[in-house]
């Protein structure tokens, strides 16, 4: 599949903050293995997108999409599950 890169938006960087410390490791970690495996088994396509999914990491999801033409994959909130879906 080749190696995509991993662009992580303000918003992102900013929820990452919020999260308490002792899960930060684990996020990072599923998220940059993202870039050998876009898709892995704990990933779902949100409904009505054409490019955008939700990756679960225990009670914490990680809104991203995936360019496969440029092979970027773009991180835009790491959130709560209760908060995740929310706009």
């Amino acid at each position: 599949m080749g190696s995509f890169k991993i662009d992580w938006k303000s918003s992102s960087e900013h929820d990452l903050k919020k999260i308490t410390k002792q899960y930060i490791p684990k996020i990072i970690n599923a998220i940059e293995s993202l870039a050998d495996n876009p898709f892995p088994v704990q990933s779902k396509k949100l409904k009505d997108s054409e490019s955008s999914y939700r990756l679960r990491i225990g009670d914490y999801r990680v809104i991203y999409q995936i360019n496969s033409q440029s092979k970027v994959i773009t991180i835009y909130h790491i959130r709560h599950r209760k908060d995740a879906y929310k706009r």
